[in-house]
């Protein structure tokens, strides 16, 4: 049976699909989609923390602990900066630092939220080492 570990990278896909959906859209289109974000920040926290779990689903198989909380939070900020290059093309957007910091701090808030997951399922014994 042919390995199918690329089908753990679909949810990243489909949800770095939506990032750039909404990165796509102007400032009011966006009020218009969310508005109970005020201060798009933070929706560019909560963008990049479910980005950060996707890039764990697809990379849990593959590489090992802590290293994958590295690369995780890597691949979001590169995403990252992709993104705000983006939006320098898109009718009233530009590119700004605070969301890259944004982006950042989310994922480096999810990757901490698994390892906390991790060290639980370890203490429980339901999970190998931590290091392994």
């Amino acid at each position: 049976m042919p390995k199918l570990d690329f089908l753990y990278w679909i949810p990243a896909i489909i949800w770095m699909c939506v990032i750039f959906i909404l990165s796509s859209m102007t400032g009011n289109d966006l009020q218009r989609t969310f508005p109970f974000f005020s201060d798009f920040n933070w929706g560019h926290f909560v963008a990049y923390f479910i980005l950060a779990i996707t890039y764990y689903i697809g990379l849990f198989k593959k590489v090992k602990k802590p290293r994958i909380f590295y690369i995780i939070i890597l691949l979001c900020v590169l995403y990252g900066i992709t993104d705000e290059v983006h939006q320098f093309f898109v009718p009233t957007r530009v590119p700004d630092i605070k969301d890259l910091f944004s982006d950042t701090i989310g994922s480096i808030t999810a990757s901490l939220f698994l390892v906390v997951i991790h060290k639980l399922k370890e203490k429980e014994g339901n999970n190998r080492s931590y290091y392994e």
